[in-house]
């Protein structure tokens, strides 16, 4: 098992830099582009504004019950860690099968794809170079985390202050056209009509772009005091992503007005256009590729811990479980993840890799919250550095919501939900080979 003696992290991770964390692993590519989906299956801004302040108190509420956890095991490996104590080592496993070994490297080059879409956009450079932008991205990325949690720390903070400034251009851009009226978001757009019970599928993008919190918690091996360092990072991180999310569409109802919103592929890029024509379409790709950048920095090491934990645990080849001593980094595990993500960028099988593994994913988000229930049962006379507040009324509404959304996905994209369960099922078979070579290695 893996644990605080046993493994050689150096706690060098402050508030802000758990903070930056967090708001880089939630805003990635999806808040430029995703509002135009929620604003067609939504009648006027209001309603539009609504659900996206639902979704920020939803995963408010998972962020809270996350810091607990946290708090309780401050350990690399997040959810992984969460669910073995807890279910098992079959429900662990099956987690990193599914997330360490597909969705974060899936992930990471789809949105490394998207920074270097941007990244040539922005540098007018032909569509070929897109693969090989995508490529070194990874690459980089990998080999500046080889040099310890510092090094990727400093990298980190600097994208997320650019993506930031990004959005808060943004945001004044969009409120400048305003001109002071606020007709644009309360307006009801009469365009298209929008079914009744349509903003349950506005819902799900919604919760998908505030998705990524859990990375701060699969670094907790590296957090200094993180007993009082995880929640307040978790919850300042998640305020500061909620309101800018809140301030992003509100400047895109100003600068399009719903109907226009609902019409744009590149919401983003048509605000930006508005004052400064081409010229502020460049500058919102420049501003989309830090962002994009910044995300797949966080998904890297997040998922690089997740895979070294699993690899001290005797599920994945013991060498992956190794941490380097000079660096305090797991490298190996580092190099892998890298390395499997940019074969998926160069075969180009990404996206149906993240469809199927949507559903898994946020099973994984529910049971590994649910996990605060058996934590506060099984050591109930043992005090909690941290508490979440409303307890059991908080855990319970995430948990319930999101296994809601999971339904809800599947009955619109059945296949997709059939193709994630069995993945997770292919992962049985492969948990019983680790657990025979477990085995045989004892005797």
């Amino acid at each position: 098992m893996t644990d605080e003696t046993s493994n050689s992290y150096v706690r060098r991770l402050g508030v802000w830099d758990g903070a930056a964390i967090v708001v880089g692993g939630v805003i990635g590519g999806g808040i430029f582009r995703t509002p135009a989906t929620v604003a067609e299956r939504t009648a006027s801004g209001l309603p539009l504004l609504a659900l996206w302040a639902v979704g920020g108190l939803l995963t408010l509420a998972g962020v809270l019950c996350y810091a607990e956890l946290g708090a309780r095991r401050p350990q690399a490996g997040g959810i992984y860690i969460y669910l073995r104590e807890a279910f098992g080592s079959l429900p662990a496993f099956l987690f990193g099968w599914t997330m360490a070994l597909i969705n974060y490297p899936g992930s990471v080059a789809a949105v490394a794809t998207t920074f270097a879409d941007y990244f040539c956009r922005a540098g007018g450079l032909p569509g070929w170079w897109v693969k090989p932008v995508a490529v070194g991205a990874i690459a980089f990325i990998v080999g500046v985390n080889l040099f310890g949690i510092r090094a990727g720390a400093w990298m980190q903070n600097l994208f997320t202050i650019l993506k930031v400034a990004a959005i808060a251009m943004l945001v004044v851009v969009g409120l400048a056209l305003a001109h002071g009226h606020v007709d644009s978001v309360l307006a009801v757009d009469t365009t298209h009509q929008v079914p009744s019970g349509a903003w349950i599928g506005a819902l799900l993008p919604v919760l998908f772009a505030y998705g990524g919190f859990h990375y701060l918690n699969d670094l907790a091996g590296e957090v200094r005091d993180p007993q009082r360092t995880l929640p307040r990072a978790l919850a300042m991180g998640m305020v500061g992503v909620v309101v800018c999310y809140l301030l992003v569409n509100i400047a895109y109802l100003t600068g399009l007005g719903h109907a226009g919103l609902a019409a744009s592929i590149a919401p983003a890029a048509d605000v930006m256009s508005h004052i400064f024509g081409a010229r502020g379409a460049t500058i919102m790709a420049v501003g989309i590729a830090c962002s994009t950048f910044g995300y797949c920095s966080i998904a890297i090491a997040g998922g690089a811990r997740v895979l070294q934990t699993m690899g001290a645990d005797g599920m994945f080849f013991r060498s992956v479980g190794r941490i380097d001593s000079r660096w305090h980094a797991p490298q190996i595990a580092l190099a892998v993840l890298g390395g499997w993500a940019i074969v998926l960028t160069l075969m180009g099988t990404f996206g149906q890799l993240l469809d199927y593994t949507t559903v898994g994913e946020w099973l994984g988000h529910a049971f590994g919250i649910a996990t605060l229930f058996w934590y506060r049962r099984r050591f109930a006379d043992q005090p909690s550095p941290y508490r979440v507040p409303l307890y059991p009324l908080l855990p319970f509404v995430f948990v319930t919501t999101v296994l809601g959304v999971i339904v809800a996905t599947a009955i619109d994209k059945p296949h997709d939900a059939g193709m994630s369960l069995l993945i997770i099922a292919l992962g049985v078979p492969v948990y019983a080979v680790w657990r025979y070579r477990q085995r045989r290695q004892v005797r």
